[in-house]
């Protein structure tokens, strides 16, 4: 039940993968913000995502959220699923991927970063694995190591869980383990 398609070098460069580092809007939600008449901001997150990131988490595989902007209801939902780092208001995001990883001890090698336009290029190309989600702008689609199969906020973190926990060949047993 692995996934299929997936080219050796792709698979050698997830394994290595500890920690996954996700932009919010247009990964984890569909890009769109809206407004309540108070000013509230109101988001949408994809349960199977949310499915995604626990069994990231099962595997050992940590998570943190880089955000250039800055909202109440992202440290909400990344406190409810156990997310590790949350950095919000980084319009550069370079200095708050090197603070995670001197606090993870990792290297770049062992991070993927996953995005959907421009202020992302700089973390996937830093990262050892660069990811684009399917919808994500041409040119970012271009520099990407891989791009998902869903689009940002439609299950795009949930194929990146089913790619690192193939890369483990865990994917079968997690999904198995289901049926008991």
């Amino acid at each position: 039940m692995e996934l299929p398609n997936l080219s050796e070098s792709l698979l050698l460069k997830a394994r290595q993968i500890q920690l996954l580092i996700m932009d919010v809007d247009g990964v984890l939600s569909d890009g769109m913000v809206y407004y309540t008449n108070n000013g509230d901001e109101i988001k949408n997150f994809n349960i199977k995502d949310g499915l995604g990131i626990k069994l990231m988490h099962q595997a050992g595989i940590k998570t943190a959220i880089i955000t250039g902007r800055q909202s109440a209801i992202v440290e909400r939902r990344a406190k409810e699923l156990g997310i590790s780092h949350i950095v919000q208001g980084a319009p550069d995001k370079r200095n708050a991927f090197q603070s995670i990883l001197a606090a993870e001890n990792l290297t770049a090698d062992q991070v993927a970063h996953v995005g959907d336009d421009l202020p992302d290029l700089p973390l996937m190309q830093l990262a050892g694995l660069g990811i684009a989600v399917k919808d994500a702008n041409w040119f970012v689609r271009q520099h990407a190591d891989w791009i998902t199969d869903e689009s940002g906020g439609k299950g795009a973190v949930r194929n990146i869980a089913e790619l690192l926990l193939t890369s483990r060949e865990q994917l079968t047993d997690v999904y198995h383990s289901y049926l008991k």
